[in-house]
Order: C-alpha cells, then structure tokens, then sequence
C-alpha cells in the first residue's frame, strides 16, 4: 500500500495507469487473531500452524460452504445446467443460520476443530466463523475480478480446485495430448477456467525472483511444481470448504493463492529481502485484471442490464453482469464467441479477440425485449397446458370461455 502511494505520488507511470484504472481493495489480515499470535510469539520461536487459526479454533481457508461438491453431485445427476447452475451457486439456506456448522476433511495432514486436531475423517462439524461471514458478505456486496490471498510457509501459487472429487464422481473425459507439467491424477478435477488459472499463476510465479528456481526442491518437502512454482490445489493440499474454491462457484473472481516464501514468519532484517523478491511478481498479477474482454449491457433505451449472464463459447462457466450491466472477464489471447442473455430479453452474440498486450478488449451488447416474458404468463394462466386454437365460426365450449375470461 505504501509502495503504490509512494510510486503514485511520485509520478511513476505503471503505478499511476494501474492505481487510476483498477478498483484495488486490499485487506492487511484476514485472521487478526492469528496474527496477535504469532507477533507474539515472534519469528524465532513460531511455527508453520502458530497463528493459522483463529482464537476460536477455526481454519478459516477451510471454513467456507462446499460449493464444488454440490455442483459435482448435480453433474451426477445431469442437473447442470439446466436446473442446477454452472456459476453463481447459492450459499446453501442451512449455511446462513446463526447457529450454522460446516462439516468437513482432514485436507493436508489433518484439521483443526476448535483447537484440537482431527486425525480420522469424518471430522465432527464445526461453526461458521464470524470473519468467513464477513468476507462472503463482502465478496456478495464488491462485483471482484481478480483476487489472492497472501500465505507463508511455502513458495508456489496454488489455484483451484482446491477440493479434490471421489474417482466414482469424476467423468469421463475426452482424450488429450499429454501435458509435461501436469502428472495424469483421476482425482483432480479442473476448472473449466483451468487455462486461465495457470497463466494467472505463471504471471506470478515466473515474475518472482527465485519462485522458480526449485532445484532444491519445495520448502520443506519435494517440489510439487514441476520447477515451474505453480500446482492445482487439489494435487498439492487437498481441503473442501476454501475460499477460493468458494470464490469461483459462487462469484465472478478468479481467486488465487500465493505462498510468498519458505519462512512463514520472517525476522524484520528479512522482511526487505522478501518484498524486492515478490515486488514485480506482485504488479505483475494485478495487471492481469485488464486482461480478456470488458463491456456494459444494456436494453435499446440505453438502460444497464443487471444479472445479465455472459457465456463465452467453449468455457462451461458463466459470469454476470454488475448492478450497472458491466461486466469483466479474464480471458487468455484468442478469439471467443461470446452471449449475453437476460431475463426478458432476446440474447446477443458477438465475436470478440483478446490480445496479448495488457487492455481488456471492449465488448458492449444491447438487448432486445422478449414476448416470451408475456408467453409464460399467459401459459401459466392455462396451466402450463398448449393453448387451443379457436378456429372462426366455430362455436366455444363453456370450457374456453372460461379460460379466455381468466386470461383477459
């Protein structure tokens, strides 16, 4: 925050572009709780998991509505996405109570449940943390683009899904040519986005000084990078419940995490060191934000469109509008067919091409009123039944008359 300021005032021109074209939202601690901790305790004397929970016990990167599951149990039963959405998943009602649990794994060596761990799964459930509300609340309230959450203890980025699907869910898919960097597991399930995480998360890691440079292996265990400082979630630190993983399913932003360094809390002489290693990395992603297509949607009027859903040809993932019809979404360079639809409107498609220089391509849609809106009502009148056509000189039966009178 200092350093944009800074730069700001000081007339550098990357900042400036970014600062004045970006809507940037940044949150110093998302566990102060945790973070009280582990000051306390200093660098010298913590540990990877000091600091990690709440004062309450919970694991709040964990403590989010499974929404993956859901979706995947829809999938099953050929639900999606007809009558179970591929985007914009509901927070489930029993989730929002006050007194509202959330069950879950035991991830990546175990959970924590109020404090203690959970070593044999099924953990007993646990209640949803005052913070988790407040960032879902938050996340409902801001039409976010892009985001990361900042961590320690390792070096790579992590992007979703960070839960991993039973081998009975997973569908069959369609061959494809064998990836380099990516080992054959039936139990990770990508994102339709999956192309679009990695280059989000090579942006990062190759702009990193020494992100890359794993030689040496991972932090504290062998590299499960493929030395490229990047890994699907699922593959490396399986959990259900995560924040990013809540992010995709129930909001339009493309959530990352991003693990800064070896040492989870680093002494103060360290602390410069770290910063010049992740400075670069750091603009670097916030400048993927004006990456893919942008717009407005609005009626013939000129009125914005609001939850307008923007389907782009070939990624089973939609997003929507904001509450000025504006809409964003990341792309990788290419050319997209791309639909804008609304409740009582005819839909439009365009064509739109996304470049490999930073700038987000401009692709407006204008909609058109539908009768379909007054269709509905009228066949619901008739009781969703097909309408019989009365034919001239024909006499009507009381039955018609009947119906006709209720429709007018």
């Amino acid at each position: 925050m200092q350093f944009l300021c800074k730069e700001y005032q000081d007339g550098n021109p990357r900042v400036r572009s970014l600062v004045t074209e970006t809507r940037i939202h940044l949150v110093p601690s998302l566990n102060p709780d945790g973070y009280e901790l582990a000051r306390e305790a200093g660098s010298e004397l913590g540990n990877w998991a000091l600091g990690h929970w709440t004062e309450e016990g919970y694991d709040l990167f964990e403590n989010f509505p499974d929404l993956a599951s859901a979706l995947w149990a829809a999938e099953e039963r050929r639900l999606v996405p007809h009558k179970f959405p591929n985007h914009h998943i509901p927070i489930p009602e029993h989730y929002l109570a006050e007194d509202a649990t959330v069950s879950h794994g035991t991830g990546h060596g175990g959970g924590a449940v109020m404090g203690r761990w959970c070593l044999t799964p099924p953990c007993p459930p646990r209640q949803v943390a005052a913070e988790t509300r407040a960032v879902m609340a938050w996340m409902d309230k801001n039409p976010f683009v892009l985001g990361a959450n900042l961590q320690g203890g390792e070096k790579l980025v992590s992007y979703p899904f960070d839960t991993a699907r039973p081998v009975s869910e997973v569908p069959a898919a369609a061959p494809r040519p064998p990836d380099d960097y990516e080992d054959d597991n039936p139990e990770l399930q990508e994102t339709p986005d999956h192309a679009i995480f990695r280059w989000l998360a090579i942006s990062y890691a190759s702009a990193h000084l020494t992100m890359t440079e794993t030689f040496r292996g991972g932090c504290h265990t062998q590299d499960m990078t493929n030395a490229m400082g990047i890994v699907q979630g699922a593959k490396w630190h399986p959990r259900t419940g995560s924040m990013n993983d809540f992010s995709y399913l129930h909001t339009n932003c493309l959530e990352l995490s991003i693990y800064l360094g070896c040492d989870k809390f680093p002494h103060e002489s360290e602390l410069q060191q770290e910063w010049e290693n992740n400075k670069e990395s750091l603009l670097t992603f916030m400048e993927q934000v004006h990456r893919g297509i942008k717009g407005l949607v609005t009626d013939q009027q000129g009125e914005p469109i609001a939850n307008a859903t923007i389907v782009v040809g070939g990624i089973n993932h939609n997003i929507k509008t904001a509450s000025g019809g504006d809409y964003w979404r990341i792309l990788n360079p290419g050319e997209y067919r791309v639909l804008a639809r609304a409740e009582g409107y005819n839909p439009s498609v365009k064509t739109c091409s996304v470049f490999y220089d930073i700038g987000a391509t401009q692709c407006n849609f204008v909609l058109s009123r539908s009768n379909w809106k007054r269709i509905r009502e009228i066949m619901a009148m008739n009781g969703n039944r097909p309408i019989r056509r009365i034919t001239p000189g024909r006499p009507m039966t009381p039955r018609e008359r009947m119906r006709l009178r209720m429709r007018l």
